[in-house]
């Protein structure tokens, strides 16, 4: 293997996740220097209580409601510290006391949406391998908390704490959001408990930021900085129409807040959440086809007057696409009615689709408009390397994690090789990204699984592990 560039280098700066729990050094110094005294001090005037005779608006009779709903989500994870001096005997006997495990803590927000049930509402990347997860609730009491589930490619999690009296926010419909509306962000910005900014609604349906899962954000100005992730984005009315998930911000995430603001929308999160109630995990449906974006040249022979959209190059057998009648040269410009750009588009607005659900594709077939449904089938969450080929066998494949795909990335993941089998012989690990083999090209899951109908004489996978990109010959 020969090192290579890393795999991916995120053009995003966001504030991911909780907010490393770090001293802060910094004083406030609220002392002033006197003033001389021949320098008069101007009068200021009071806010007026009232304008035209109407009460001048506050938002705090609806923070008041809102703001207990509104945790804060403190972690920690045990990490075994790699010292080679620990190896050595002699370092031990001088050294005893040094510790070989430290512990990260890392600080979020969380929303409260289900009183009776305590069940609490925050960011996958908040809790994500977490040892031991604790709840500040707004009146000081501190709780630990249960795990019940989480979705990495949508960036959800669902916990619950075992308190009563609590308050819940309710939630609103996301989908009634426009570009304009009022907005509130709640949270704990680094490590600040129960702080709240404002601002608008600047886009809804936001996609195609590289480094995130599946995208259909909110996008504000309202201020989101580390720590506020899992946090609550309100409307006026006080319901919860989003969870504060990241600031985009060149300068990177410490560098705080510039007005672009991203949140999870209410909708998809109660989808989420309800399947992860259900069932403890997301399961997705799928169209059942590879696709690839358009190029002026492609888009000429076509016949199309636009470089946009997804052109399909395989239909699966068997898929809700297949039995819809979609074939390989068609283009997909709209799904449900919103515009696809691209092929990344497509893939992202499919993920957002549950098992059973239908698409309305619009379609450009020989330069002509055509319109098909297409039910979408559960995807395999794994598929084991013996029902593949025998030179797989002991090796576990899952889909990429959506962050990967929207980075560009193509291929399976290895998710786990038993020790002794015949894949480990071969020198196939856990973590590896298998982007291209002899078996054929394959984009996702299941077009992997599909290409080995007809084995190849001989199995050569490309991976890339870690920084490092090879061969491996399957044996």
């Amino acid at each position: 293997m020969r090192p290579i560039p890393t795999l991916l280098t995120l053009a995003l700066a966001a504030a991911f996740g909780g907010f490393v729990a770090t001293a802060i050094t910094a004083q406030l110094d609220n002392r002033a220097a006197a003033s001389p005294a021949s320098l008069a001090i101007p009068a200021t005037a009071a806010l007026p209580a009232a304008v035209a005779g109407q009460p001048v608006p506050s938002l705090a009779p609806m923070l008041e409601r809102a703001m207990p709903a509104v945790v804060s989500v403190n972690t920690k994870q045990v990490v075994r510290v790699r010292n080679p001096y620990f190896n050595d005997p002699f370092f031990r006997r001088l050294f005893p006391e040094v510790p070989q495990e430290r512990i990260n803590e890392s600080l979020g927000s969380g929303v409260i949406i289900d009183a009776a049930e305590g069940l609490v509402l925050t960011n996958h990347h908040v809790i994500d391998n977490a040892d031991d997860v604790q709840v500040t609730l707004a009146d000081g009491r501190t709780v630990k908390a249960e795990f019940i589930g989480s979705d990495r490619d949508t960036d959800v999690a669902l916990i619950r704490i075992p308190a009563d009296k609590l308050t819940a926010l309710p939630l609103g419909n996301s989908d009634q959001l426009r570009v304009g509306d009022f907005v509130v962000a709640i949270g704990n910005p680094f490590g600040f408990s129960q702080t709240v900014t404002s601002g608008i609604v600047s886009a809804v349906g936001r996609s195609g930021i590289r480094g995130l899962g599946y995208q259909n954000f909110i996008q504000t100005d309202a201020s989101i900085n580390p720590g506020n992730s899992g946090g609550a984005l309100v409307n006026l009315q006080g319901q919860l129409v989003g969870i504060n998930t990241a600031s985009f911000n060149p300068q990177g995430s410490m560098a705080g807040n510039i007005g672009l603001g991203l949140a999870i929308p209410s909708n998809l999160a109660r989808d989420v959440v309800d399947q992860l109630v259900k069932h403890g995990v997301v399961v997705r449906g799928t169209l059942g086809i590879e696709a690839q974006n358009l190029t002026p040249q492609i888009a000429q022979g076509l016949g199309l007057t636009e470089v946009r959209g997804a052109l399909v190059t395989r239909v699966l057998a068997g898929s809700g696409a297949a039995a819809a009648g979609l074939k390989p040269g068609d283009v997909v410009v709209a799904a449900n009615g919103q515009r696809v750009d691209s092929a990344q588009a497509l893939h992202n607005v499919e993920g957002l689709q549950p098992v059973g659900s239908t698409l309305t594709l619009d379609l450009r077939r020989d330069g002509k408009a055509l319109q098909l449904k297409v039910a979408l089938k559960e995807q395999a969450r794994a598929v084991t390397g013996d029902t593949l080929d025998p030179r797989l066998g002991g090796a576990t494949f899952v889909d990429l994690p959506e962050t990967l795909r929207q980075a560009g990335v193509s291929g399976v993941l290895v998710s786990e090789v038993k020790r002794g089998s015949r894949a480990a012989a071969s020198g196939l690990q856990q973590g590896d990204v298998v982007t291209e083999a002899t078996v054929g090209e394959f984009a996702d899951l299941a077009s992997w699984r599909a290409n080995f109908q007809n084995r190849p004489q001989q199995l050569v996978l490309r991976i890339v592990r870690g920084n490092v990109r090879g061969e491996l010959v399957m044996r």
